[in-house]
């Protein structure tokens, strides 16, 4: 079984309140010399047999039509890891 992880992040040029309200927030926490946060959205998705280009294809679609906004979203489609079953006991 492998993993797939989708990255959604808010496009550049749209602003990101809650990202401003993080970075906003670090200096009263002590945390300073952060110039910048963005927000965004991480799925990880385990998939059934390899992970071949038709099923990255599916996975690609399956982001831009509903895991992302993609007129104010980007996002990323990356293979994290190959996990192989555990033999029964």
């Amino acid at each position: 079984m492998a993993r797939v992880v989708v990255d959604v992040m808010l496009k550049p040029e749209i602003l990101d309140p809650q990202g401003q309200a993080v970075q906003r927030a670090l200096p009263r926490l002590g945390f300073d010399g952060i110039a910048d946060v963005r927000q965004g959205k991480r799925f990880e998705l385990e998939v059934e047999g390899p992970v071949d280009d038709a099923a990255l294809a599916r996975i690609h679609e399956m982001a831009e039509t509903f895991l992302a906004n993609t007129v104010i979203e980007d996002f990323t489609v990356k293979v994290e890891e190959t996990r192989t079953a555990e033999p029964a006991k």
